[in-house]
């Protein structure tokens, strides 16, 4: 699958290069517009992999729709500018920006920033995703242990007969430890007669 890109560009000669040259290099381009405000509508609709947006654009400027569309790590952000002022750089960085290219730029330059978006947007979500699983992780752990304590104080169960209690029942149920903890610090499961 080639990677998929919407370009945000409200001049139509530097939208016309880009899409001409990322074609070249073997990118999709999948929408293409001169305003911010549709930059980002195609990205929700579109599902890119990477949005070039130049800063000044109606509409929405390129930073806002940055904004908008790092928030929710909808897609890699390239934006374009015609400013190369620290203050300009500083202000598409926070807004979300992985990469930025100067205008007037030459071609040599924009699969480089291209590919660096691309890079720095799937290490992002290899952390966030990683994150997410340790805080699941965590979360998992401190229902398991309160439902262990629950099943030890109430059904007098040795700590390890209580874990074991909850995995057994999570594999022969095929549902997760976490949701077994949860049933029994809740209640609706209990240990057979037996176990207690």
């Amino acid at each position: 699958m080639p990677t998929r890109v919407v370009i945000a560009e409200d001049e139509a000669i530097i939208r016309l290069d880009l899409k001409e040259t990322l074609e070249e290099e073997g990118y999709e381009v999948v929408g293409e517009t001169g305003r911010g405000d549709e930059a980002v509508q195609m990205v929700t609709e579109l599902e890119p992999d990477l949005v070039i947006l130049d800063i000044k654009m109606p509409g929405l400027d390129g930073l806002e729709a940055a904004r908008e569309i790092a928030r929710d790590r909808k897609a890699a952000v390239l934006i374009l500018t015609a400013f190369s002022q620290r203050d300009y750089i500083e202000q598409a960085r926070d807004a979300g920006a992985l990469a930025y290219l100067v205008k007037p730029f030459q071609r040599s330059q924009l699969i480089p920033a291209v590919e660096l978006a691309l890079g720095r947007f799937a290490e992002m979500k290899e952390l966030h995703d990683t994150a997410s699983n340790l805080e699941e992780q965590l979360e998992t752990r401190k229902v398991v242990e309160r439902a262990k304590g629950k099943l030890m104080d109430e059904h007098s169960m040795a700590e390890g007969d209580a874990f074991a209690f909850i995995q057994r029942t999570a594999m022969r149920e095929r549902r997760t430890m976490k949701d077994i903890a949860q049933q029994v610090v809740e209640g609706t499961i209990t240990p057979p007669a037996a176990a207690s």
